[in-house]
């Protein structure tokens, strides 16, 4: 696999940084779970963290969107260039 350049680095970089993330409010208790315990024994309340879930997995779609339109099509034609008549 090729070590992507320029925006697409950044694009890359970006999308484990999410991914990152995303592990990490995947772990998080449930809201099934959180309700076994304590409220004040909560790390996060379940309901951010469910919304915060969403808003990665979001974001994580923008940037693979945007890294599908950097890489150039099967005409070899540069990525945000119009199609000559």
């Amino acid at each position: 696999m090729s070590t992507p350049t320029g925006e697409n680095a950044f694009l890359h970089d970006l999308a484990d940084e999410v991914k990152a993330e995303l592990t990490v409010a995947e772990s998080s208790p449930s809201e099934e779970e959180a309700a076994e315990v304590p409220m004040d024994e909560w790390m996060f309340d379940p309901a951010y963290t469910q919304s915060e879930e969403v808003g990665l997995r979001n974001l994580l779609g923008a940037v693979a969107a945007l890294e599908d339109d950097a890489r150039p099509d099967d005409t070899g034609r540069a990525p945000g260039r119009p199609r000559s008549a």
